[in-house]
């Protein structure tokens, strides 16, 4: 059955009847990443109110692969259940040329299997359920309907004006994080833009349903004969609802390729006649990002922050990602426990993370929609030379699939530990006894001894664990014992082998003081 898109609730907000008090935080977009803002930051106790413009959740499955670091995420937000009971759980990708397969991938061996690579749900699912979620948690007052058209802040906090059907109101907080999207408001407000560039390239996508014994991977070609010098995509999504991808070309005319009659001829050559079409887009994309994405107390989170081209997962995902490195930091400032200047390592790490998806999806955009000339040709001799040589697969870029950002740092490391664990990356998951590591790490920061006792006389939490095979092979290596320190984003901060109590509460100063 098609998606019901049911009309979101709305009340008149306290602030049409009288002045408000001072909120800490008001998040702008009820998308992903802002209801995954504020549920966060409910999680570690801070209250916020959250204003959406729209009526209804968003229209078509848009965002709808989910990588293991935001199936993560979505477990110490509460919702990970309702979200795999949905979705639809994969690890194999097929890449053609032509009508014949090259080669596949199969990234089921990079997990703890706790939860698969990727899965696949609809945005408009994922909304729901965050939706529900930050409906039933006393921390958070959201209001749909409610449009941001003013933004004043100096150094102690913001003045918003808002918009809503029963008239204007305004409202003052400590923060502002605008999670408003593509299109954000905030940013316009504040007159600020996006530096990087632009694609003419445009694709045609679209939400079908049908009937199918499809296998759940990731299919793409080049060139196929269905759509002959062209790339095509089709991925499975929740409730018999596939998605597809086909490149239209730079000349191709928006207005006529939406087109029912120019549409379903294009799909009918995919998959058969049987389906019903559910949605339509036809897109550009873009590589860029803000120069900064904190400004005073306004912070830029998800696509108001930075855009990539659609083909490697990273949109969403990355936005979670930022939800992840500021939601911590943001807490600890709010409460006293860090200077502001802690806000500043988000800039900076989520900025390099960025930068590293903008590079890696400007890739990808380049081998998809290679120029004409030399670049076309060099893509055809590249998918030419994969069908017999195992090396040249390599240099194929389908789209690198989002794996989390690791942050440069200089933090205290043994090079005798496994890289994979290594400072500024994102902790590996592994399974102790009857339940999973990460699940006994947080809300604040962690002391992870292996095989080992944590320093006495230090403020922080520690777990001590003794090794097994799968916890040896991602934190120790050839060690025989560990100490690492675990950020509240899940991130080693810091790791030793051998540690003086001095080095580690060095360290922990190091972590909340934002420093490299």
């Amino acid at each position: 059955m098609p998606y019901d898109y049911k009309p979101l609730p709305y009340s008149a907000p306290p602030g049409l009847s009288g002045p408000e008090p001072r909120h800490r935080v008001v998040v702008v977009g009820a998308g992903p990443v802002g209801l995954a803002m504020a549920l966060d930051l409910a999680r570690l106790g801070i209250a916020s109110v959250v204003l959406e413009d729209k009526s209804s959740v968003m229209v078509g499955s848009r965002a709808i692969v989910w990588s293991e670091r935001s199936l993560q995420l979505f477990a110490r937000l509460g919702i990970v259940d309702q979200v795999m009971a949905r979705a639809v759980p994969w690890s194999i990708g097929r890449i053609s040329h032509g009508d014949d397969e090259i080669f596949s991938f199969d990234m089921a061996g990079t997990t703890t299997g706790r939860f698969p690579p990727f899965a696949n749900l609809q945005q408009y699912h994922i909304e729901d359920i965050l939706i529900a979620r930050a409906l039933a948690e006393p921390l958070i007052d959201l209001r749909f309907r409610n449009r941001l058209t003013g933004v004043d802040q100096d150094e102690t906090g913001v003045e918003l004006s808002v918009k809503t059907p029963d008239g204007p109101y305004r409202l003052s907080a400590d923060y502002l994080l605008a999670c408003d999207g593509a299109r954000s408001l905030t940013r316009a407000l504040m007159d600020l833009d996006f530096e990087g560039e632009f694609y003419e390239e445009r694709f045609l996508v679209a939400d079908i349903e049908m009937e199918a014994d499809f296998p759940a991977e990731r299919w793409f070609w080049f060139d196929p004969s269905f759509h002959s010098g062209q790339s095509a995509m089709l991925m499975p999504q929740a409730d018999n609802v596939y998605r597809i991808d086909l490149q239209l070309g730079r000349l191709a005319n928006a207005g006529e390729e939406a087109r029912p009659d120019r549409v379903i001829p294009r799909i009918q050559a995919v998959v058969g006649p049987d389906f019903d079409l559910e949605w339509v887009s036809i897109y550009t994309f873009q590589s860029r990002r803000l120069a900064e994405f904190v400004h005073g107390r306004v912070i830029f989170l998800g696509d108001a922050a930075h855009l990539v081209p659609p083909f490697s997962a990273r949109g969403a995902n990355g936005g979670l990602r930022d939800v992840e490195n500021l939601g911590w930091k943001l807490a600890a400032v709010l409460e006293g426990r860090a200077d502001e200047r802690l806000l500043d390592s988000y800039n900076r790490e989520r900025v390099q993370a960025a930068d590293e998806n903008l590079r890696d999806s400007a890739r990808a955009a380049s081998f998809i929609s290679p120029a004409p000339g030399v670049e076309r040709l060099f893509r055809d001799q590249v998918l030419t030379l994969a069908r017999e040589t195992a090396f040249a697969r390599e240099w194929v870029n389908a789209g690198r699939l989002a794996v989390p950002c690791i942050y440069a740092t200089g933090a205290p490391d043994d090079p005798r530990l496994p890289d994979e664990a290594r400072p500024g990356a994102a902790a590996p998951e592994a399974r102790i006894g009857n339940g999973w590591l990460l699940d006994q790490i947080g809300p604040g920061p962690t002391l992870l001894a292996i095989n080992c006792t944590a320093p006495d006389g230090l403020q922080i939490p520690a777990l001590s664990v003794r090794a097994d095979p799968a916890l040896r092979t991602r934190y120790l290596g050839d060690a025989e014992r560990a100490l690492y320190l675990i950020r509240p984003d899940l991130v080693v901060a810091a790791r030793w082998v051998t540690a003086e109590p001095r080095a580690v509460s060095a360290a922990i100063r190091a972590m909340w003081e934002g420093r490299e």
